[in-house]
């Protein structure tokens, strides 16, 4: 019996997304979603993964009916599913999945007003301060945050370049001029410990793809460092290497929701509200609406145009009858 046949299932999935180059994080996402898969048909052997379209659909539809989860979580267990049959059994699935779709919701997202972000902002300390700075002044998504290298600022021409965003696209956005003193000094302790770290044998950072096969010395290269670097050395899941990872992002969360706690806000707020709120009030001031999807790195204008019924004040924009009175 050959290694592949012996090899345990999630582990085969594990093994080929790694060789696919997955981020962790989805590779995490997809062994959840393959595990509660096989939970909810109460699956033994891999003889029971047969017939997977009636199967998938079955699981598709008691999430859209029974977990009632919104449709973007039911496309990721969709993704997962076609990957397991696809990629891993090598038995891609032919037949229509007509599974219930999850009803689709227009949810109007949490926007913060001017005088609610420099509240906000002005609790936050360090690190989660720096971090939502930038969430609101270049209108990056938590992860994009967390994940910045030191080469993608570039202070002269006032721009940030975000690497691997949604759906693996690069793009630029705008970088906030009130910004640079306080990351520049923030930089230099940054590099002080990485130049600690070096001396201590370690100062690997985790490079994409095949980048750390191509440039074998750039892992340890002050450009490749990432802008907010974890507290402690830890060691990495893949290639057990002891590396200096980036902040989590709950890190920064947790300090939103104190700050939220001690204005006394009752909208529920998070790092992406700085996101939207970037959008919205871009929107306020006139910048044309092409120009927000690209430094949002929306694929389709449509997703930015959500921005436009927060601008709606009231509903529709109609003046209530009351105030006549």
């Amino acid at each position: 019996m050959s290694n592949k046949k012996e090899k345990k299932l999630l582990d085969e999935v594990r093994d080929i997304m790694r060789l696919h180059h997955y981020s962790i994080h989805t590779e995490r996402t997809y062994i959840e979603w393959i595990k509660r898969y096989v939970q909810y048909h109460h699956m033994q052997t891999r003889e029971d993964l047969q017939h997977g379209e009636e199967k998938v659909e079955e699981f598709l539809t008691h999430l859209a009916v029974n977990r009632e989860v919104s449709p973007s979580t039911q496309n990721q267990a969709m993704n997962a599913l076609v990957f397991l049959y696809k990629k891993v059994l090598k038995t891609p699935m032919e037949k229509e999945i007509n599974a219930v779709r999850a009803t689709k919701k227009l949810n109007v997202p949490v926007v913060l007003t001017r005088e609610e972000v420099r509240q906000i902002i002005g609790l936050l300390q360090g690190v989660p301060q720096l971090i939502v700075k930038l969430l609101y002044g270049s209108g990056l998504r938590i992860s994009e945050a967390v994940r910045l290298r030191v080469q993608d600022i570039d202070y002269r021409m006032k721009s940030l370049t975000v690497r691997s965003g949604k759906g693996a696209k690069d793009r630029v956005t705008t970088f906030p001029e009130s910004l640079v003193p306080l990351l520049q000094n923030h930089l230099e302790k940054v590099k002080l410990l990485h130049e600690q770290d070096l001396a201590r044998g370690y100062g690997e950072v985790f490079l994409p793809n095949a980048l750390a096969r191509k440039y074998p010395n750039a892992c340890k290269e002050w450009g490749w460092q990432y802008v907010f670097p974890s507290r402690g050395l830890s060691r990495d899941p893949r290639s057990g290497k002891i590396r200096r990872h980036h902040v989590d992002p709950s890190v920064v969360n947790k300090a939103l929701k104190t700050a939220a706690r001690t204005l006394g806000l009752t909208k529920r707020i998070s790092a992406h509200t700085f996101r939207h709120s970037f959008a919205t009030h871009l929107l306020e001031r006139g910048t044309d609406i092409r120009t927000i999807q690209a430094l949002l790195g929306h694929k389709d204008v449509s997703t930015t145009m959500i921005y436009t019924h927060v601008l709606q004040q009231g509903g529709l924009g109609v003046q209530s009858p009351l105030d006549d009175l």
